[in-house]
C-alpha cells in the first residue's frame, strides 16, 4: 500500500511560499523538504535545472520526517487571499496514549492547545478565538497569510 505522501499533496496558494513552509513545518512537526540527492541546496538544484533566478522562491514544501503523512506544497500565486477557507487544517496539540485510548481530560487538552497556540503566535499566527463545545476545546487561528486553521 502506498504511503499517503505518495497518494496526494496538500497545496496552499501563497504570497511567500518559503515563509509559509517554515511556519507549517513548525505547526505540523514537519521539516522543510531538503534538496534532491546530489545537490547541496535548492539554489544549486534550480540553477542546474536552468530555472530563472526570479522563480527560485515560487514554491516550497514541507514533509513528514517519518515519510508517512502527506507532503504540504506551497506555490506562489499573484492574487491575495480574498475569502474564508472552505477547507482547513486542525493541528492536534496532544496525542492519545494508544490507538484505542480515550483522549486526555479536558484540562490537559486545554493546556496543550494553549501551549501550541503560544508557539504558533510567536511564529507569526494570529488568534481568532477559542471555542468550547461539550467536552471539546480548540482555538481558531490565522497563519501568516490569513489561512484559517484550528489547534485542537
Amino acid at each position: 500500500m502506498p504511503r499517503s505522501s505518495e497518494v496526494f499533496n496538500l497545496t496552499f496558494d501563497a504570497t511567500d511560499p518559503r515563509r509559509l513552509a517554515e511556519f507549517w513545518a513548525l505547526a505540523l512537526g514537519y521539516q522543510v523538504e531538503p534538496p534532491p540527492d546530489g545537490f547541496a541546496s535548492w539554489e544549486e538544484a534550480l540553477a542546474a535545472w536552468n530555472v530563472p533566478k526570479e522563480d527560485w522562491d515560487s514554491a516550497s514544501a514541507v514533509i513528514d520526517p517519518d515519510g508517512v503523512l502527506p507532503r504540504v506544497y506551497f506555490q506562489r500565486v499573484p492574487e491575495e487571499k480574498t475569502a474564508k477557507n472552505r477547507v482547513h487544517l486542525d493541528v492536534r496539540a496532544w496525542r492519545r496514549s494508544g490507538p484505542d485510548a480515550a483522549p486526555p481530560p479536558l484540562a490537559q487538552r486545554r493546556a496543550a492547545v494553549e501551549a501550541k497556540v503560544a508557539e504558533l503566535v510567536a511564529a507569526g499566527a494570529t488568534v481568532v478565538g477559542p471555542v468550547e463545545e461539550y467536552d471539546n476545546f480548540w482555538i481558531i487561528l490565522l497563519d501568516p497569510e490569513d489561512n484559517e486553521f484550528c489547534v485542537v
